[in-house]
């Protein structure tokens, strides 16, 4: 992807999570041919514990699911509009904060597990891994999906146009995708969830105790 539509979608990206925050349920359907909210979903087998937090909680839909399930969970996101989208779907029963995963409000071994779907590049960062790993208890886990990978022809061409992920999974893209978490000091694995039209990649990064690393 050239510089022109690496910073085309960095603008639209901005965009769509903030001003225009209220298309993000239609575009997100129309990639993904409606199967947007049942990718999402697919990480509510991986969730263990009683604490849950959820990073960029977006439109608030794994939220709702949390909830249905009477699963105790914070979230946060950057965007004050996402937020507006999320307490509309949750009502007047939400633990909503707005502020950035490199600076989370939350206490040390806050959470037994940490999930994010979906997220852009910030979930990389080593300032952000460092800071789930403090707010995570012994033994906690960090749950990401970072990517769908499409087995049709026009979802591989529209993400190989948008660079939202490669066009194929192997080895070198799991191990890819695992490097950071590694690099952070988790123990981590991936696991490969099979769907109508795509692959989805899981990342499932442990906290290492103290007495471990």
């Amino acid at each position: 992807m050239n510089l022109i539509t690496q910073r085309f979608m960095r603008i639209f990206f901005k965009l769509l999570y903030h001003p225009f925050a209220f298309t993000y349920d239609l575009i997100a359907a129309a990639v993904s041919f409606g199967h947007w909210k049942d990718w999402v979903m697919t990480v509510l087998p991986f969730i263990e514990g009683k604490r849950i937090l959820e990073l960029g909680h977006g439109p608030g839909h794994l939220q709702r699911a949390l909830l249905n399930l009477k699963i105790d969970s914070v979230a946060i996101d950057e965007s004050a509009q996402m937020g507006t989208l999320t307490k509309r779907r949750l009502g007047s029963i939400n633990k909503l904060t707005r502020g950035l995963a490199q600076h989370l409000p939350f206490r040390n071994n806050s959470f037994d597990t940490v999930v994010a779907t979906f997220p852009t590049n910030y979930i990389f960062r080593v300032d952000t891994l460092s800071e789930i790993r403090r707010c995570l208890s012994d033994g906690g886990r960090l749950i990401v999906l970072p990517a769908a990978f499409p087995n049709s022809r026009f979802l591989k061409w529209l993400y190989k146009v948008t660079g939202e992920s490669p066009a194929q999974l192997d080895e070198s893209i799991k191990s890819k995708f695992k490097q950071p978490f590694i690099n952070a000091g988790f123990e981590t694995e991936t696991q490969i969830i099979e769907v109508k039209s795509s692959n989805l990649l899981i990342v499932i990064a442990h906290k290492i105790g103290k007495e471990e690393i």
